[in-house]
């Protein structure tokens, strides 16, 4: 496509959409810097000029479109050569947008966690992309670029070290700081209600290969970890990580588009590292009783209003400026090959992990597919991940403008 733009952000007005409206500034308007012809774009002129005003961009081009008005959705994308999304829950506000993008051939990225959401999107628009040529891209924030981004990068220099690629890796987080978003609580509360609405919701929501495309033939048993965890590997309890439920999934269909490049016997799973001895079990036992507690809070009707109105972060509230620049991760990676060689890797991301450091990835895989042109002249239309599509050219980009650093650790 040769549009008018090169990308316009939808959703310019969210929490997350002004803060990447923000970093799009400071990064491609200025003359030392990538240039790129870029516009917003959200349902209410008078916000989208608030946010114009925040960042000091009076010339910057505004687009009407509300998440539900095809033609408005149809008359956006005819604009642009991308649209990146943060439009959310992507479940209720993301379809409209994904299915017009389909149909045009406009490429897309977002950062939704919604994997309920992405299995309906592919079972409706994925041969559409196809055939379109629309590259579409999920996933494009914290959850799951660390995780898909990182397994890449492991098997990556397992197979440069060891000769081999890993069949079996284990994720941990071992530090991070940041806090939760109005939007993403509503996403979470959003699959709650879904799943009591339809019972057979769950069984789908705990396949790990939900996403993965027909015929992956995958049948390999996952490890979840569900309750207080020692890992021998890591010298450590473990408690569940929230996010693992979308990154595995997303890494299984990473591995399923590449060919099953670390075979179809591939095991990979995610925790939260909390420390050794009693202090450690204390501490996981205290994660998975606080979570267990939320979910059943928020399952049942009375307690979820309560929840909404009174204590949890409502839609376009989440962390202050100070805490979005404060916030860090530290991931580590533990890989296995199948003839008992060993590698350990790390993703360490500056920022809040899923505002601060997200508007950051999702800058640079909407600038990927804006401007490195060459790098996607054969790759076809469809439902694609980070890693399958844009692999070692995103690791570049976001570790030059992203804070994000990739490492092999001893």
């Amino acid at each position: 496509m040769n549009s008018q733009y090169d990308v316009v952000v939808f959703g310019a007005t969210s929490f997350v959409g002004q803060i990447l409206v923000q970093y799009l500034t400071d990064n491609f308007n200025k003359p030392e810097k990538e240039s790129l012809n870029w516009a917003i774009a959200g349902r209410s002129q008078a916000k989208l000029d608030e946010v114009k005003r925040k960042v000091k961009q009076p010339d910057l081009v505004t687009i009407i479109a509300d998440a539900q008005d095809e033609a408005a959705i149809n008359a956006m994308c005819g604009q642009a050569n991308v649209i990146i999304s943060t439009v959310g829950p992507y479940a209720l506000y993301g379809e409209t947008l994904v299915k017009v993008c389909a149909e045009t051939g406009t490429d897309y990225c977002d950062l939704t966690g919604e994997v309920q959401w992405i299995d309906r999107m592919l079972k409706k628009y994925e041969a559409m992309a196809k055939t379109s040529g629309a590259r579409i891209v999920h996933c494009s924030g914290f959850d799951s670029i660390p995780s898909d981004m990182g397994v890449y990068f492991t098997q990556r220099e397992a197979k440069k070290s060891l000769g081999e690629y890993c069949n079996n890796i284990s994720m941990r987080v071992k530090a991070a700081k940041g806090g939760a978003s109005g939007g993403t609580i509503a996403s979470i509360l959003n699959i709650t209600e879904e799943v009591m609405k339809d019972p057979a919701l769950r069984k789908d929501l705990i396949n790990p290969y939900l996403v993965c495309p027909e015929g992956h033939n995958y049948k390999v048993r996952q490890f979840d970890t569900k309750k207080p965890t020692f890992d021998k590997n890591f010298n450590g309890w473990t408690a569940p990580f929230v996010m693992a439920g979308i990154n595995t999934r997303i890494v299984f269909r990473s591995n399923a588009l590449a060919g099953s490049l670390y075979g179809t016997d591939f095991k990979y799973d995610e925790a939260m590292l909390v420390g050794k001895g009693f202090k450690g079990r204390l501490t996981a036992t205290g994660i998975v009783a606080g979570l267990g507690a939320f979910f059943i809070g928020a399952a049942l009707k009375p307690t979820r209003w309560v929840l909404e109105n009174y204590v949890l972060p409502k839609p376009g509230e989440g962390p202050t400026p100070k805490e979005q620049v404060e916030g860090y991760y530290d991931i580590r990676f533990s890989g296995k090959t199948p003839s008992g060689k060993e590698i350990r890797s790390k993703v360490v991301g500056q920022g809040d992990p899923g505002y601060g450091s997200t508007s950051q990835m999702l800058g640079q895989v909407g600038a990927c597919l804006a401007l490195d042109k060459e790098l996607l002249a054969d790759k076809e239309g469809g439902f694609w991940t980070t890693s399958t599509l844009l692999g070692d050219r995103l690791i570049e980009r976001l570790e030059k403008g992203a804070q994000l650093k990739f490492e092999v650790v001893s």
